[in-house]
């Protein structure tokens, strides 16, 4: 037991008096005689021995209720035993990400989360709240109260990481108490590891009832007929089997196809054909679960030739002929002698076709080229100079080219999952007739391989770059060297290569990746460039580069939608922005996070735990209660001991 005031306790000295006085009245009985003398002195003795044992009974009684009210100043309490919590900061950390759209038994999940905060929050209580896009710092509930009830949904996935360091970066001379209300969707526990010892978390994982959802996840082109684009629509689901779900394909507000799908598989890809036009609508479904990925939205520029160039010798570069025709591509061969450099910028695909060396002024071009979002593929020469090789790679990422092997390797194994092969195979093959190479390079990569050989070192590398890819064979595939010229694989990767760019195939981007994104137009030095719609408009950060413009969007925009980007009130290309899918699958619930932490069922029930586990029990009120008693025995005493 501790006190506030332990100066009052030297009152206790004030006991004496009492015992001092009581001391001093205690009077001498005078003995008479009397005739009946045995029966006076029976009750001569009687009296004496009542008489102070109702005094003594009197100075206990007022000792005790002096001590009491004494120890009552004195203000004595129990220590709490997380007494040195009780001054720790609270961030309620709440997420409003789209998954949070599901419903429990009492409604929305987030609905629901903010209703027991504006309930059970004491009034005057200081927090932190944050969420996936807002932040309230050293607030209250009645400060924030209108803002939690119009708070909504986030397109922003919601990384618990993130928000830690942000927590984290508040420095403070206290710890911290850090509630998370969170339904678990897409977590895993690296996303926790940045909370720190001394902090106390709980959890706090409200469940949906239901975990059926069915989503789009995506919209490509399956192929370019000659007058109508094959669209593929890849749907997911989780939970049961989900059936008779209307699928739609909209032209802005026009219906242009429609069907009724049933969903056993948790993938599967329906398949459309649309007029070969310019496109900018969306696909939409209707289900009864999160309604944010029922729609997608996308886009498909004017069908227009895609330019490539090709240096090298004109004998070893007749096969892009046939794989680059002129009904899509404007192609054109050139030997490093006769090259100009001024057609580079103005094309989308280069391909460097086993060059023995490659001059400093063309590996910078390159560099320029990429930059601005062109397609470069580089096939080696057996006879190539690794030194300018490397070189020029350095400028794409960590994969170089080593020693020359003269051992023959067959090309076994295809990545159908890797962008330039995805979607082209209805099925994966194992046993085709594999292609073969007579020397090939070495290749130190990290890098996805799109082909294979048996020993499983990559023939052809994908450099993944903010605007464009690179691809890298590790052979030449000259005929003298290789028989992949007659194999079917040639024409799919070649073609694919060149066609995987903004110009070609779906335009749709996903709202937070801020990835750059390329636009043909040239501005002159007092223009900007606008995106927006009937509902929201921005400019996002662009960069000029001669006769495009690079374009970075950061968060925005807020809705997911088409879009245009303008050059004043001028359309300059139509653009599609949709919500990440991370959150559609209700199943991928991670609730093992809590394990290491403390979880709570309620937000009252946390409020209460803390302040009963961190607020001192104060004895003063027993003290003040046992004086009063003293006082009413001191009454009985006067009264009924005689």
């Amino acid at each position: 037991m501790q006190f506030k005031h332990p100066e009052f306790l030297y009152f206790l000295f004030l006991l004496v008096i009492p015992i001092l006085v009581h001391l001093f009245q205690l009077r001498r009985f005078k003995k008479e005689y009397f005739t009946n003398v045995k029966l006076l002195r029976e009750l001569s003795i009687q009296t004496r021995k009542s008489s102070k044992i109702k005094k003594w009974l009197l100075l206990f009684t007022r000792l005790f209720l002096l001590a009491f009210l004494i120890i009552a100043f004195a203000q004595p309490f129990f220590v709490a035993k997380e007494n040195l919590k009780s001054t720790n900061e609270m961030y309620i950390v709440l997420d409003n990400s789209y998954s949070m759209q599901a419903k429990g038994k009492k409604g929305e999940l987030l609905k629901r989360a903010v209703q027991d905060l504006l309930e059970n929050t004491p009034e005057n209580y200081n927090f932190s709240l944050i969420t996936s896009s807002e932040n309230y710092w050293n607030t209250d509930i009645k400060s924030i109260q209108k803002e939690l009830q119009n708070l909504d949904y986030s397109p922003q996935e919601f990384r618990l990481d993130n928000i830690i360091s942000k927590i984290n970066a508040r420095k403070s001379a206290f710890n911290k108490d850090i509630l998370v209300i969170t339904d678990a969707v897409g977590m895993d526990e690296n996303q926790t590891k940045g909370f720190k010892k001394e902090d106390n978390v709980y959890f706090m994982i409200p469940e949906a009832e239901k975990k059926n959802n069915v989503a789009i996840d995506s919209v490509f082109i399956e192929q370019s007929l000659d007058n109508f684009y094959e669209i593929g629509v890849k749907l997911s689901k989780s939970g049961d089997d989900a059936k008779n779900i209307p699928l739609a394909i909209y032209n802005k507000e026009k219906l242009i196809a429609k069907t009724l799908i049933d969903l056993t598989d948790n993938n599967k890809t329906i398949s459309f054909n649309i007029p070969k036009e310019e496109f900018n609508g969306y696909a939409s479904i209707t289900d009864k679960s999160l309604e944010y990925d029922n729609a997608y939205y996308f886009s498909i520029s004017e069908a227009s030739k895609t330019n490539v160039i090709s240096i090298g010798d004109d004998a070893k570069s007749n096969f892009l002929n046939r794989i680059y025709t002129t009904n899509e591509f404007n192609y054109k061969n050139f030997t490093l002698q006769t090259l100009d450099y001024n057609l580079l910028e103005k094309q989308d695909v280069i391909v460097i076709n086993e060059l023995k060396e490659i001059p400093q002024a063309l590996q910078t071009t390159l560099k320029s080229f990429v930059n601005k979002g062109g397609n470069l593929i580089i096939i080696p020469s057996t006879e190539s100079n690794l030194g300018s090789m490397n070189a020029l790679l350095s400028n794409f990422g960590s994969v170089q080219i080593k020693s020359l092997n003269v051992n023959e390797k067959k090309i076994t194994k295809i990545n159908f999952n890797h962008p330039v092969l995805k979607a082209v195979f209805e099925k994966k093959i194992d046993n085709f007739q594999y292609p073969s190479t007579k020397n090939s390079f070495a290749i130190s990569s990290n890098q996805p391989a799109v082909l294979t050989y048996e020993d499983q070192s990559p023939f052809l590398v994908s450099m993944d770059n903010s605007l464009s890819p690179v691809y890298l064979f590790s052979a030449a595939i000259n005929k003298e060297n290789s028989n992949f010229l007659n194999s079917p694989l040639v024409v799919l990767s070649f073609y694919n290569m060149a066609k995987i760019n903004q110009r070609t195939g779906v335009n749709s981007i996903i709202i937070g990746e801020d990835k750059p994104y390329i636009v043909d137009t040239f501005l002159q030095k007092d223009e900007i460039l606008e995106v927006k719609n009937q509902n929201e408009k921005f400019i996002p950060v662009q960069q000029i580069m001669s006769s495009k413009v690079k374009l970075n969007f950061n968060e925005n925009p807020q809705k997911d939608g088409n879009y245009g980007v303008f050059n004043k009130n001028n359309l300059v290309q139509n653009i599609s922005f949709n919500y990440n899918r991370t959150e559609s699958n209700l199943d991928n619930v991670n609730s093992s996070i809590v394990s290491n932490f403390e979880e709570v069922n309620d937000i009252d029930t946390l409020f209460n735990t803390i302040q009963a586990q961190r607020t001192d029990s104060q004895l003063w009120k027993w003290f003040v209660s046992l004086a009063l008693l003293f006082i009413i025995l001191e009454l009985l005493i006067q009264k009924f001991v005689k």
